[in-house]
């Protein structure tokens, strides 16, 4: 079975959550967009766990997990994170973890492009909200064909792979010293940061495409895994504050390696409210005063997982959900932080925009988003800890109100409710997977 995990706003919606419990039954869990531009936060009985590149199924000792072809991989980050876990006790070999050799490296220079361009930008307050870790730059380079792959590292000694490595040096120091006034990097200092990478990783990189379709033919259970959310997509999402990869579930096979396969499933992850990390309109931001976005911020530690900077919270927000629904056709919805909700006598849900006295009810990322105003409905609050609730006959009636009202709105069922960060806590409803 073919199961994609994806975000339906802006990401942050807790998929590390759902993909930790999906990750119990599957065998294989893949990564297929995105680099270490965003986190998954998975907590467990040994601790908390933030994932930037290693996808969340690493934590469960049978699953094999592969960064996918789709993906830009920062070497020396992905370093840091295997040794981290190693040191927590989680065991990452070439038995469990497979690097895609079609992956793009994210080249040493690449975070710092962008950490110069964000300088620059937000002396003039343009700064797009980058994360400052380059992968704009590699996927920009990635289309340039001025980068190289992961399995480029197993062919360093080729005269061809070595006249790449020449020409994207001159062109990258170029771009550094012309614009930016930086020094260049020699190329010896380049090629020993390649063989020093291809060392470390060999035994990790091969062709996980192949790898994918066989265990697909043998029966397995493999979970896709995507990062960020629908209003972040490249295409889709509110340009240009967006990734610069697709977030959508539809490339989810093409990031993977596997383009000839169609998904059995697709869950989509919602939050029991609205937040946002980064820079670019954000309607739900204005629907609140400060004191309860505050409030609600520290009732849900809605702090980025990759980088901690505060994120931008606000009410559920059905017209964006919806819009991020349709576009990542979504099967199976998962509802998370319902229980961050429990401290409320009254909670508000977004059901429109409003513009001039017009109220819109689809969600249009090429609008001017900054010029309307969200219309907010309340919902009695439930007032009661959720926590311990496993079956939804234990819920509140004012939290069930609430959940059902949300699937009116979105026109969708939600299957999996979590009342908790700890993997047990959660409930299912209706047709699960």
């Amino acid at each position: 079975m073919l199961t994609a995990v994806t975000g339906i706003n802006w990401g942050d919606e807790g998929k590390g959550r759902v993909i930790d419990f999906l990750a119990e039954k599957a065998d294989i869990v893949v990564r297929y967009q995105g680099g270490n531009n965003a986190g998954h936060t998975v907590v467990t009985k040994k601790g908390k766990y933030v994932l930037n590149l290693l996808p969340s199924g690493i934590l469960h000792p049978n699953v094999v997990c592969i960064l996918g072809d789709g993906m830009v991989v920062d070497l020396e980050h992905l370093s840091k994170e295997i040794t981290q876990l190693q040191n927590n006790g989680i065991s990452i070999s070439p038995d469990n973890l497979k690097l895609s050799s079609h992956a793009t490296i994210s080249m040493p220079w690449h975070h710092v492009q962008d950490e110069l361009e964000e300088d620059r930008l937000a002396k003039s307050n343009s700064a797009f909200g980058s994360t400052r870790r380059g992968i704009a730059y590699a996927y920009s380079d990635k289309y340039r064909k001025k980068t190289i792959r992961l399995g480029d590292l197993l062919h360093l000694e080729e005269t061809s792979i070595q006249a790449r490595l020449k020409i994207m040096l001159e062109s990258k120091n170029l771009e550094l010293a012309g614009c930016y006034h930086q020094e260049p990097m020699s190329y010896p200092a380049l090629l020993s940061w390649c063989q020093k990478q291809a060392t470390l990783y060999a035994p990790y990189i091969c062709d996980t495409g192949s790898y994918l379709e066989s265990a697909l033919k043998d029966g397995k259970n493999v979970v896709l895994e995507a990062q960020l959310g629908a209003m972040r997509d490249i295409d889709y999402g509110i340009f240009p504050y967006t990734s610069s990869s697709s977030t959508i579930s539809a490339y989810g096979p093409i990031g993977a390696g596997i383009p000839g396969e169609r998904m059995d499933h697709i869950v989509g992850v919602l939050k029991a409210y609205s937040t946002c990390v980064g820079a670019g309109p954000f309607v739900a931001e204005t629907a609140m005063p400060e004191s309860w976005m505050e409030s609600l911020r520290k009732s849900g530690g809605e702090y980025g997982a990759a980088t901690g900077r505060p994120r931008r919270v606000g009410p559920f927000d059905a017209v964006a959900s919806r819009y991020g629904l349709k576009c990542q056709n979504a099967d199976k919805i998962a509802l998370t932080k319902l229980d961050v909700l429990s401290n409320m006598d009254k909670i508000p849900i977004i059901i429109g925009y409003r513009k001039d006295g017009v109220i819109m009810e689809q969600f249009n990322p090429l609008e001017n988003l900054d010029s309307y105003e969200p219309v907010v409905e309340y919902l009695p609050g439930w007032q009661k800890d959720i926590s311990n609730c496993r079956d939804w006959k234990q819920l509140p009636d004012n939290a069930k109100s609430y959940i059902t009202h949300i699937e009116k709105l979105l026109n969708h069922e939600i299957q999996f409710i979590s009342v908790g960060a700890e993997r047990n806590q959660y409930l299912l409803k209706g047709e699960w997977l």
